[in-house]
């Protein structure tokens, strides 16, 4: 079955849904219970914001989705594939995440060398590898910083380098830990305008509820290891009550209606 829908995958009948998520359930070793089977559907292409307390299982559902973590119970597909040992290395391909802090991600020299790493890694070399490393940085609006060092750039700069890295890889799903956390506004605007031009499946782990009004036109709040709501983002934000009862808060005189939402 495994080879079957690899075969499938390979030979570009791509999957409706980037994402699957069926029945899951996990438990930690010291026998802690964050998820309680959990399921969620991302077509491919919608951008969804994962919103939730913390201590609400999103962490622990995101490592699942590349195979960090092994599911207790149930079951994770991406783009197709089941999320399994023999499958990992394709799906962490297909999983680009994008983590809160830019220099857990940049460690190389140079930001062409950062970009290049994924890439060089799975074989790509000479002309092909510059291709995919310089369209990574065009598509986040800095090759023309390709040859600086990653410590030399502002925390917007750094961020946007940390997605060039994930979009190098050419993902299926491209996962973001808090995007907006420690940007100016003009960084965090600047972000919201790439997230937007880009082709890909964007799952986005935030706190900040206006940013998934501005760029996901749909929502799921995980909490207490399981989905409370998955509503239009705008819907789900106007729910004071339902707000409320997750400890998720809007900035003080923010009104959700006031908002042009996304399209799709």
């Amino acid at each position: 079955m495994v080879a079957a829908l690899t075969r499938s995958a390979l030979c570009g009948r791509t999957p409706v849904n980037s994402l699957d998520v069926s029945g899951l359930a996990y438990a930690y070793p010291d026998g802690h219970q964050a998820l309680f089977g959990v399921n969620l559907t991302v077509p491919r292409g919608e951008r969804v914001a994962l919103l939730g307390p913390n201590g609400a299982g999103k962490t622990t559902l995101v490592l699942h989705l590349n195979g960090i973590l092994t599911a207790g119970a149930g079951s994770v597909t991406v783009a197709g594939l089941p999320v399994c040992k023999g499958n990992l290395a394709e799906i962490r391909r297909r999983v680009g995440i994008v983590f809160q802090d830019p220099d857990d991600q940049l460690f190389m020299p140079t930001v062409r060398e950062d970009v290049a790493f994924g890439p060089a890694a799975g074989g790509l070399r000479g002309a092909e590898l510059e291709a995919r490393v310089l369209d990574a940085l065009s598509q986040v609006g800095m090759a023309d910083c390709a040859d600086r060092p990653p410590h030399h750039l502002s925390f917007g700069q750094r961020r946007r380098v940390a997605v060039a890295t994930v979009l190098a890889m050419r993902p299926e799903i491209l996962v973001l830990d808090e995007p907006s956390s420690n940007l100016d506004p003009a960084s965090r605007r600047e972000l919201a305008d790439i997230l937007r031009s880009l082709d890909v499946t964007v799952l986005m782990v935030t706190h900040d509820l206006p940013y998934a009004l501005e760029l996901c036109s749909r929502s799921v709040i995980l909490s207490d290891g399981v989905i409370a709501a998955d509503r239009p983002t705008r819907e789900l934000l106007c729910d004071a009550e339902l707000l409320h009862a997750h400890r998720l808060e809007l900035p003080f005189g923010f009104d959700p209606r006031s908002v042009t939402a996304p399209a799709g």
